[in-house]
């Protein structure tokens, strides 16, 4: 598997790809733009994103406006269902207005509030079937 954390935080950042590293390659992005072009990069190589963790708050662009910008490139080349990236949302605000926004306007699979507990990651990757 292929995995994309985007998150501001250096420590945040290194605890999820320790964590992830044991299901595949992770890569890590710092804000929304650099997660949008390490994944046009990643679809120039024919080797896409099965997961993208994606925290919510970060400078620039924030990640709920990166999961609109991401879904409507998906929907531009034609990428669904499937082969969409599951994307799961982390946030340090246990927030449900943002819950809504990123489920509803963004499209992500899964909501996560940090600190991330990663039994519960572990377990939200198995029901996306990327386990």
């Amino acid at each position: 598997m292929k995995i994309l954390v985007v998150e501001d935080d250096f420590i945040s950042r290194q605890i999820l790809v320790e964590n992830l590293s044991a299901y595949g390659v992770c890569h890590v992005a710092v804000n929304g733009l650099e997660m949008l072009e390490a994944v046009e990069i990643a679809w120039a190589n024919r080797a896409p994103y099965d997961l993208i963790l994606l925290d919510i708050m970060m400078p620039g662009m924030d990640g709920q406006q990166a999961l609109q910008r991401l879904r409507a490139k998906e929907q531009e080349r034609g990428i669904g269902g499937s082969k969409m990236a599951k994307v799961i949302m982390t946030t340090a605000l246990d927030d449900p207005q943002q819950v809504m926004t990123s489920f509803m306007k963004g499209g992500c699979e899964a909501y996560l509030v940090k600190p991330i507990d990663f039994l519960k990651l572990k377990e939200t990757i198995r029901d996306l079937g990327l386990a």
